[in-house]
């Protein structure tokens, strides 16, 4: 799981959660951890002495996964910058300027969800998957669950999920195990 909030009582990491729970022990959950990556410079990139241990760090843990869920707040009609970040390490050549040989990333499950205002992460989620698809991930496994919360659950710090997302949510974690697990019909 890569939550793209770091709010201390983030509802995009209590989404991930409730995921993890419908999961349960149909796979092994991970959350990746993230914050101190650096932004994408090529200075770090090329650096003499290798590569940088935080990037290391991310692109192993991401190597190890069967695919990536990013569960994401909306900024803008967009994705957070962090998150873009993210995938701009793993998306660079593991070795600088060898543009052949083959990235963790490419071809693996990928799915989108997120907790977010009134357009519900649509914005967010249109962008993310475009990009996602640029980079080379198999294209994003749907239905995408993209809910709405009101003010309260910002008052309360409680993500309240309804019936109606709640099934959505289950709809996804389906067909992402499935997809993971290589099911020709979920892709």
């Amino acid at each position: 799981m890569v939550v793209g909030s770091f709010r201390e009582h983030s509802l995009n990491r209590q989404l991930a959660r409730e995921a993890e729970r419908l999961i349960g022990d149909r796979a092994e959950v991970s959350y990746l951890e993230y914050r101190d990556l650096p932004y994408m410079n090529q200075d770090l990139e090329h650096a003499d002495g290798g590569e940088d241990p935080v990037v290391a760090r991310v692109r192993a843990e991401v190597a190890a996964a069967d695919g990536l869920w990013i569960v994401s707040p909306e900024y803008n009609s967009s994705y957070p910058g962090h998150v873009k970040t993210l995938i701009d390490w793993l998306s660079r050549p593991i070795v600088p300027g060898d543009y052949q040989a083959p990235l963790p990333i490419r071809g693996m499950p990928v799915t989108i969800s997120s907790a977010a205002g009134g357009m519900k992460g649509r914005g967010m989620a249109e962008k993310l998957a475009a990009l996602l698809e640029f980079v080379r991930f198999q294209e994003p496994t749907e239905p995408f669950c993209l809910m709405s919360y009101g003010a309260e659950a910002l008052k309360t710090n409680v993500l309240t999920l309804d019936d109606d997302a709640r099934s959505l949510l289950s709809r996804q974690v389906d067909a992402f195990l499935a997809a993971i697990e290589g099911d020709p019909a979920a892709l």
